[in-house]
């Protein structure tokens, strides 16, 4: 929802959620409130799974399949923001929000790599539907290969394990 931005540019507001059926039966989360910048309604509606998967023990974000809310180049951004908090100082508290923010990058790295075709080196074009994801593409073409993108990840993952 903060990648989505109203059309005044804020994303901030506060959300309230519920679970609503579709037209079609299927159930949805929908999140509702007031642009804090210029007061205007807010609502995103996600269609959630017909079955939950399972998660394995660890965090991630959707199922087996690619995204159908963020193209790979959002993703990208929701890991680079979260990689991006991390702070040097890593006890107490600071060290808890660096893990929960490296978990994240992680995952969403992971739903990145999700648009790599089966044997396929990179991500294809044809995946960026947002523009903000076909701008990233275009700027940086090589951050959507896999073994660029396995690099990355194996960074994170290192420094989540040292911070266990």
């Amino acid at each position: 929802m903060d990648l989505h931005a109203c059309s005044c540019g804020s994303t901030r507001f506060p959300r309230h959620s519920a679970v609503v059926a579709l037209v079609d039966g299927d159930l949805a989360s929908r999140y509702t409130g007031t642009c804090e910048g210029c007061g205007a309604e807010r609502e995103f509606v996600f269609r959630l799974p017909a079955t939950p998967g399972s998660t394995g023990g660890g965090f991630r974000y959707g199922g087996d399949e690619p995204s159908q809310l963020l193209d790979p180049g959002e993703w990208l951004l929701v890991a680079d923001a979260y990689a991006g908090s991390v702070s040097a100082e890593s006890a107490g508290e600071a060290g808890q929000r660096a893990r929960a923010a490296l978990t994240r990058a992680v995952a969403a790295l992971d739903e990145v790599g999700k648009f790599a075709s089966d044997g396929g080196d990179e991500i294809p074009a044809n995946a960026f539907a947002s523009d903000r994801g076909r701008q990233l593409h275009q700027r940086e073409p090589g951050r959507f290969r896999r073994d660029r993108l396995a690099a990355v990840r194996g960074a994170y993952a290192e420094m989540l394990a040292r911070l266990s």
